[in-house]
């Protein structure tokens, strides 16, 4: 039997991971957005206190599938000068995995990206697949969080955000250093601060807990390792919002008809606070401490 020289054959065993070290798929993030699964009857309503809140604008509602079975959801983007979501009301039953994914990334090559992401330590949940206007896939970290990768057949140009939103994702002890070591080979990120003793009051509990904060092309991320025992509404929420003056924001969120489920408070160099928008989606919205 042929046998390969030594370091072709270490070349083979460490060339995913390696290709997963050399590629930066991202695209930017005022490219990424969280997903929003409502009622169809309750677009209307999240939509308008939404842009109401942050401003900006939402594309015109259309009738699609996006998922690659059978399946029908309005779609809509709607685009704020502190992030994005798009916003999905289905008129039939879900289709499993979807719902369950928090995020949709921007990538410059999905299949490509994957095979980074399995490389990284991500495992496929939803194999690439085409939609009306590109191709998506899903993928499930350590820890079980799931996010959408997707391409969009013509490329889309949008401006900076004013404010780059956090990916606000909690986590188990167990799960959270395989996490931020696949997400980070993965996103080319940063960690920029680990708290290990953080006080449990900013997310509404007692004693002590763990944040990381990480930076990538793919905006911001803010770990919360816990033992679970999260009062609501923490750990519900998929994204925090950062703004200019969170008062006033706070101020048109009630005038647009959200309702402000936990009041400003210090949290880690921040005041922030948490909301909930017709139909049910809950943000955290927060400004740097004077």
């Amino acid at each position: 039997m042929r046998t390969l020289p030594l370091f072709a054959a270490v070349a083979l065993v460490f060339a995913p991971a390696a290709f997963a070290r050399t590629q930066d798929f991202a695209v930017g993030p005022q490219y990424d957005s969280t997903h929003v699964y409502v009622a169809p009857q309750d677009v209307e309503a999240f939509v308008t206190s939404f842009v109401a809140t942050f401003g900006g604008q939402s594309t015109k509602q259309v009738v699609a599938t996006v998922t690659p079975t059978p399946s029908s959801t309005t779609s809509q983007l709607v685009q704020t000068p502190v992030g994005i979501v798009s916003v999905f009301g289905f008129r039939t039953p879900v289709p499993y995995p979807f719902g369950q994914e928090r995020t949709g990334y921007l990538v410059s090559h999905v299949d490509d990206a994957v095979r980074a992401a399995n490389a990284s330590g991500a495992a496929t949940l939803v194999a690439p697949f085409d939609d009306p206007i590109g191709r998506d896939a899903v993928v499930a970290w350590p820890g079980g969080v799931n996010m959408q990768l997707y391409w969009h057949t013509k490329t889309p140009d949008y401006k900076p955000l004013e404010h780059v939103p956090d990916n606000r994702i909690y986590l188990p002890a167990q799960s959270a250093d395989a996490f931020v070591k696949a997400w980070v080979t993965f996103a080319h990120g940063k960690v920029e601060s680990d708290e290990r003793a953080a006080p449990a009051s900013e997310i509404g509990g007692t004693g002590v807990y763990r944040r990381i904060r990480i930076a990538s092309g793919y905006g911001k991320a803010t770990l919360f390792v816990t033992d679970g025992h999260v009062n609501w509404p923490y750990g519900t929420e998929l994204t925090g919002y950062e703004v200019g003056d969170l008062d006033a924001t706070l101020g048109r969120a009630r005038q647009a008809g959200a309702k402000v489920v936990v009041d400003a408070h210090d949290e880690g160099g921040r005041r922030s606070a948490m909301v909930q928008f017709p139909g049910g989606y809950v943000a955290e919205i927060h400004a740097a401490a004077k």
